[in-house]
C-alpha cells in the first residue's frame, strides 16, 4: 500500500515525458509506448499490488481506510471557526484507499487502460499524435489525484485538473470551427458548478477547521448537531454544504441545468468521449456526492433536491436522444440520462447503488461508445446514422459487442446494466412512487433510443455510396480487443452487485461499500423491499423495456428499416422537431445568458463622458449605474493602461537593444572601441579631480 502515490505520478509522469522531454523528438512507437506503458503500469500496481494489500490489511478488517501523508501541502495557521474557537489549519497533500476510492481506482485504472490501448488504432494516423497522448496522461492523472484524495482540496485539485483536459481534449482539432467553441463551453459551464463547490469547501474550513474526509465525517457522525446547526441563508450547515457540493456535481456531472455542455464534447476524438463519459470526469459528481453521503444523511430537503434533479435529467435527455441522428451525440445523451440514475439513487439514499451504476456504466457505455468509433473508423468518418445501415456484414466483431453494450444499456437481464437499474428502481420506489414511475419510463426509452440506434447502424441496407460500402472494413485488433475486454465487463460486472431477495443476500458489493456509506440518525442506505415486491418491480422493469426494445423493433428493424423512422416525424412533427432541436435549451441559454453576459460586459466596458455630465448635474440619483460606468472607465483607462505600458516598455527595449547584437564584426570592434575610449576618459576626469 505504500505505493499508492505512485498510481497517479505514473501517468503524470507519462505526460511529462511527452510533453517535454519528449516533445517533437519521439517516435511514434515510443510515444504510445510511454502513454500506454504508464497507464498499464498504473493498472498493473494498483488491481493487482496496492487493493489487494489493502484488502488484507487490519485497516480493512478494521473498516477503517489506509492514509498516506506525502508532505505538509497548506500549513495556513491559525482560522477563527463559526464557533467563536481558533483552529489551526493544516491541509496535507494526502492519498486515501478506502472501499470507495478502491472501486473507483479500479474503474478509472481499468477502462481507461483499455481506452489507451484502443486509441493506438483509432488515432494512429491523426496529427497530433503525440499532443493527443499527453493529454489523455494528464487526464488519467488528474482524474486519479480526484479520487485518492484524502480531503476536499486534493479533490478540488484533480476536479480542476479534469476540467482544464476535458477542454484541451474536447478542442483537440483546434483548426476546425466547432470543437474550440465546445472545448470552452464545456470550461466555462463547469467553472459555474465549480463556484459552489468552493462555497461549500469554505463553509467546512470555517466549520471544522479541517478538509479532511475521515476527520469532518467522524465528528459529524459523533456529533450531528455540527451539521444540524443554523447556517445561512435559512439553512442548516448540512443544507449549505450539500446543496453547494451538488452544485459542484450538476456541472461536473452533467444535470440540468449545467448538463448542455456534455453532448457538445462529441467534437473531440470518440475515445476522449468514451473516457469522458464512461470512466472519468463525468462520475465524479456522483462520487463526490457519495463520499459525503453523512452530509447528505443530514439535509433531507437537498438529498430530495438531488433525486428530483436526477430523476428529472433521466427522462428530459432520454426524450432527446430519441430524435437524434449523431451515432455519438444519442450516446451523449444516454450518458447524461444514466448519470441521473445514479443521482436518483443517492438522492433516495442508496449511495451504494448509485456507485454499483456508475461502476456497470463504465463498462457498457465505455464499450458503446469505443463501438461508435469502430463504426465511424469504418465509414471513413461519417457519424450520421441516416448513412449507415447493414454494418453487422462488414463488422462482426463491433456487431456483436455494440450488441451486448446495447443489451447491458437496456436492462435486459442477467446483464450488468439490469441489476444496477434494477436496484435504482427499487430504491426509489420505497416512499418515492412518482420518482420510481419517471424512473421506470425513462427505463422504456432507454431501452427503444438504443435499439433504434442498433437498427439505423448495423441492420437493413447500408444507405451510404456505393464507393462508401467498398471501403467498409472491421476495425484491427487493437481496437477490438478492448471492445471484446470490455463486452466482458458489461456482462459480468452485475454480478457482484447482486439485489437482496428475502433472505438471500449476495450483495457483496454492497457490503463492501458499507463502511463508507454511514448511517447517521436513522438516514442511510434504502429499506429493502419484500420478496414478492421485488420480483414484481423487477418483472415490471423488465416488461418496460422489453416493450421499448418492441416498439423500436416494429418501427426501424425488419424490412421498414429507416423508413419506419420516418412514421414518427410524419405523425408528430411538432414534437419531433422539438425534439430533434433538444427542447431548444441551447438557444435559450444563447438568448438569455450569453448574450446578457456580453451586453453587461459590453456596458461595463463602455465610458460614457456624457452620462457622467449628466450625473453630475442631476445628482445621486444614478450613483449605481456611474458607479458601473466609473468601473468600465477605471478598468479601460487604468488598468489595461498599465498592462498596454508595461508591453509598450518591452518592445521599446528590445527594439534598442536588439541593436547591440547585430553580428557585424566591424561594428561590434567600433562599440569596443567607443567603450574603451569613455573608461579611459572616466579615469583621466577621475584622476584629474583627485
Amino acid at each position: 500500500m505504500q505505493a499508492l502515490w505512485l498510481i497517479p505520478l505514473l501517468p503524470f509522469l507519462g505526460a511529462f515525458l511527452n510533453g517535454v522531454v519528449l516533445k517533437g523528438r519521439a517516435s511514434k512507437r515510443l510515444i504510445t509506448g510511454v502513454a500506454v506503458g504508464s497507464v498499464g503500469l498504473a493498472t498493473v500496481l494498483a488491481l493487482f499490488y496496492v487493493v489487494p494489500s489493502y484488502l488484507r490489511s487490519a485497516e480493512y478488517a478494521a473498516g477503517h481506510g489506509f492514509e498516506q501523508v506525502l508532505w505538509v501541502w497548506l500549513p495556513a495557521g491559525f482560522l477563527k471557526l463559526t464557533s467563536g474557537v481558533f483552529a489551526e489549519l493544516t491541509i496535507d497533500f494526502a492519498f486515501l484507499l478506502d472501499p470507495l476510492s478502491a472501486v473507483m481506482l479500479f474503474v478509472v485504472t481499468f477502462v481507461g487502460f483499455w481506452i489507451h490501448v484502443y486509441s493506438i488504432g483509432y488515432m494512429g494516423h491523426e496529427d497530433g499524435y503525440q499532443r493527443y497522448f499527453t493529454y489523455l496522461n494528464l487526464f488519467m492523472g488528474a482524474m486519479l489525484l480526484l479520487v485518492l484524495g484524502n480531503n476536499f482540496l486534493v479533490m478540488f485539485i484533480g476536479w480542476e485538473g479534469v476540467g482544464l483536459c476535458s477542454y484541451l481534449l474536447i478542442g483537440y482539432y483546434y483548426r476546425q470551427e466547432f470543437p474550440p467553441y465546445a472545448g470552452r463551453k464545456a470550461f466555462i459551464v463547469n467553472r459555474i458548478g465549480d463556484a459552489g463547490f468552493l462555497m461549500a469547501l469554505f463553509a467546512l474550513a470555517s466549520t471544522f477547521g479541517s478538509l479532511r474526509y475521515t476527520e469532518i465525517f467522524s465528528r459529524a457522525a459523533e456529533d450531528p448537531s455540527l451539521l444540524e446547526s443554523p447556517f445561512v441563508m435559512g439553512l442548516t450547515l448540512a443544507s449549505f454544504v450539500a446543496l453547494f457540493l451538488f452544485v459542484g456535481a450538476t456541472g461536473k456531472s452533467a444535470q440540468i441545468p449545467l448538463y448542455v455542455w456534455l453532448p457538445d464534447a462529441m467534437a473531440g476524438p470518440t475515445p476522449v468521449s468514451a473516457l469522458i463519459h464512461a470512466a472519468t470526469m463525468v462520475t465524479a459528481g456522483v462520487y463526490m456526492v457519495a463520499r459525503a453521503n453523512i452530509v447528505y444523511q443530514l439535509a433531507p430537503g437537498v438529498s430530495g433536491v438531488v433525486a428530483v434533479v436526477g430523476c428529472l435529467t433521466a427522462i428530459f435527455a432520454a426524450t432527446i436522444a430519441l430524435a437524434q441522428t449523431d451515432i455519438k451525440r444519442v450516446l451523449a445523451y444516454s450518458t447524461v440520462s444514466q448519470l441521473g440514475y445514479m443521482f436518483l439513487a443517492a438522492g433516495v439514499g442508496a449511495y451504494s447503488v448509485a456507485v454499483f451504476h456508475l461502476m456497470t456504466h463504465a463498462f457498457f457505455k465505455g464499450l458503446l461508445f469505443l463501438g461508435s468509433g469502430s463504426v465511424i473508423h469504418a465509414v471513413g468518418g461519417e457519424q450520421d446514422m441516416r448513412r449507415m445501415g447493414g454494418l453487422r456484414k462488414r463488422l462482426p466483431v463491433t456487431y456483436w459487442t455494440f450488441v451486448t453494450g446495447t443489451l447491458a444499456i437496456a436492462g435486459v437481464p442477467l446483464l450488468a446494466g439490469f441489476f444496477s437499474k434494477d436496484q435504482i428502481l427499487a430504491a426509489a420506489f420505497e416512499g418515492h412512487k412518482i420518482l420510481w414511475g419517471v424512473g421506470l419510463i425513462t427505463a422504456g426509452l432507454t431501452a427503444f433510443y438504443m435499439f433504434r440506434l442498433l437498427y439505423m447502424t448495423f441492420h437493413g441496407e447500408f444507405r451510404g455510396t456505393q464507393e462508401e460500402w467498398e471501403h467498409v472494413h472491421e476495425s484491427p485488433p487493437v481496437m477490438t480487443l478492448p471492445l471484446i475486454v470490455l463486452a466482458v465487463g458489461a456482462v459480468i460486472s452485475g454480478w457482484v452487485g447482486l439485489p437482496r431477495l428475502g433472505d438471500w443476500d449476495w450483495n457483496w458489493f454492497g457490503h463492501f461499500l458499507e463502511p463508507v456509506v454511514h448511517g447517521v440518525g436513522g438516514h442511510g442506505e434504502a429499506h429493502h423491499a419484500s420478496l414478492g415486491l421485488e420480483l414484481l418491480l423487477m418483472a415490471l422493469s423488465v416488461a418496460v423495456a422489453g416493450t421499448g426494445i418492441f416498439l423500436a423493433w416494429r418501427t426501424y428493424g425488419g424490412s421498414q428499416e429507416l423508413a419506419g423512422g420516418a412514421w414518427w416525424a410524419d405523425r408528430f412533427p411538432g414534437l419531433h422537431r422539438l425534439l430533434l432541436n433538444k427542447y431548444y435549451v441551447d438557444e435559450l441559454y444563447d438568448r438569455t445568458v450569453v448574450r446578457g453576459t456580453w451586453s453587461t460586459a459590453r456596458n461595463l466596458f463602455r465610458f460614457d463622458a456624457g452620462f457622467i455630465d449628466g450625473f453630475l448635474v442631476n445628482g445621486s440619483r444614478h450613483v449605481t449605474v456611474a458607479a458601473a460606468y466609473l468601473s468600465g472607465f477605471f478598468d479601460k483607462y487604468v488598468v489595461d493602461g498599465l498592462v498596454n505600458l508595461t508591453g509598450w516598455l518591452l518592445q521599446f527595449g528590445s527594439r534598442v537593444f536588439r541593436r547591440l547584437q547585430t553580428g557585424v564584426v566591424s561594428q561590434y570592434a567600433m562599440v569596443i572601441a567607443v567603450g574603451m575610449f569613455v573608461l579611459v576618459f572616466f579615469y583621466v576626469v577621475v584622476a584629474l579631480q583627485s
